[in-house]
């Protein structure tokens, strides 16, 4: 289960099946709960947790000090939930003391060869990110989201549930929920993405017509949002008025 030239730290914690690769290296303090299988030449340092039937392939990086110039080795942590994929030389740091202290990732994510996860960075669940696609510190990503190969997201940026944003997409401001990026701009609902998780034909009309009312009606933000908020009290309209008055960066339009 764990390979002769791995080198495991006293105290470090994992499960009795965990199973660690050759010539892979794990801190102290870094806890690995069962049935997660970590690949050869993987580096876990920190305060880092990582949950049930993940998979870390061979050289990523996980726990790692952050690359905040104010960081002075202070203990911060990185979470990490089950049932997660990282591919080949992904990264993803630690937390700083000027946000939360952590890096949080949820549960069955997949993270494609040399993508990064900046320090305070909270990732849904459900979540893909394409090969090289980048998260800067203090992003939050939603649950169900897709980001296309070589996505850059700006610090402090947040993207909404279901958001899909294509290949090469800048992300500079803050994403709603449900919205289909291309070419770094709002074209779309991400209509095929809804119907697969369950979203009823009714739901999936109300996202269209909310989508209209902000990007297609040439309306002031606060006309929109009032225009959005009146077609439905469901949870899956509000989730998008309480998005947009919540930004703090100002949304893509």
């Amino acid at each position: 289960m764990i390979h002769p030239t791995a080198i495991i730290d006293a105290k470090a914690e994992l499960a009795s099946d965990v199973e660690v690769g050759p010539y892979s290296i794990i801190g102290a303090g870094v806890k690995i709960d069962s049935g997660t299988r970590v690949g050869p030449h993987v580096v876990i340092n920190g305060e880092t947790e990582i949950g049930k039937n993940n998979r870390i392939f061979q050289f990523a990086s996980i726990g790692e000090e952050n690359q905040d110039k104010k960081y002075a080795g202070e203990p911060t942590r990185t979470i990490i939930g089950d049932n997660n994929t990282f591919r080949e030389s992904c990264t993803v740091h630690r937390g700083t003391t000027q946000d939360l202290g952590y890096t949080q990732i949820g549960s069955d994510c997949l993270f494609m060869a040399y993508t990064h996860v900046a320090h305070d960075c909270i990732i849904g669940d459900h979540v893909i990110f394409a090969n090289s696609a980048t998260a800067a510190g203090h992003v939050k990503v939603g649950n169900w989201v897709i980001l296309g190969g070589f996505t850059g997201i700006h610090q402090f940026c947040k993207i909404g549930d279901h958001v899909f944003a294509g290949i090469n997409s800048r992300i500079t401001q803050d994403v709603p929920p449900y919205v289909m990026l291309h070419d770094s701009e709002p074209r779309a609902i991400n209509s095929e993405g809804l119907k697969r998780r369950g979203f009823s034909a009714e739901q999936i009309r109300d996202v269209k017509n909310a989508y209209r009312a902000l990007y297609r009606k040439g309306l002031k933000l606060e006309q929109a949002i009032a225009e959005i908020a009146a077609i439905s009290s469901e949870p899956h309209i509000q989730v998008f008025v309480d998005f947009i008055r919540n930004s703090e960066r100002g949304i893509v339009r």
